[in-house]
């Protein structure tokens, strides 16, 4: 869900991203005080608007939303049998919002121009020794691990399923953790190579 820039010309593409982090961050200040199902319901169909507004397909919001089921379902039932159904509504609303929010910002701004926003917030940082640059490398190389992971899950997942160990997760986590680190590692290595070593 993170670097999944669609090119676009909508006016939510083509609004700064600073513009955008700055709309996101103010969502995320204000969600926890929404507390009817009213504002929940607005802030949604605002969220679809905006899909709609960036010209979005469908099938993009339907695969944004099926990873959420796992969470949000479950998290549903627990709030409607201990706090009401229109408690589990509010809660499990904006936390869609938000997490479809933040989703359209990533699938309208460039990775590139949104860490060029964050090394620019971080600047007056560098009286108290914080590197913004440094602050925007490290925000880049943790997008570009999320598929790496991912994408390493995917094939030991497949080698297990190969070797007949169905759906142990010690002979899935093991290979995962050992492949992530080596990784890690690799990426650690090239980064001392040029002159990052500390």
């Amino acid at each position: 869900m993170i670097g999944l820039y669609r090119e676009g010309h909508s006016v939510i593409h083509r609004l700064p991203a600073g513009a955008k982090l700055a709309g996101l961050l103010l969502a995320g200040l204000v969600s926890p005080f929404v507390r009817s199902t009213v504002a929940t319901t607005a802030a949604l169909i605002l969220v679809l608007a905006g899909y709609a507004l960036a010209r979005m397909p469908v099938r993009v919001l339907l695969q944004m939303l099926r990873p959420l089921l796992f969470v949000m379902v479950p998290l549903a039932v627990f709030q409607t049998v201990v706090a009401g159904w229109q408690r589990a509504f509010v809660i499990v609303g904006v936390l869609v919002a938000l997490v479809l929010l933040a989703n359209l910002v990533t699938l309208t701004t460039r990775t590139s121009d949104l860490i060029d926003v964050v090394v620019r917030v971080c600047g007056p940082l560098r009286r108290v020794g914080v590197n913004p640059e440094r602050v925007g490398l490290m925000l880049q190389l943790a997008i570009r691990a999320v598929p790496l992971v991912i994408d390493l899950g995917r094939r030991v997942r497949e080698a297990q399923h190969a070797r007949g160990l169905g759906a142990s997760p010690r002979a899935f986590a093991v290979p995962l953790i050992v492949g992530a680190l080596r990784r890690a590692d690799a990426m650690g290595d090239a980064l001392a190579a040029r002159g990052f070593d500390d």
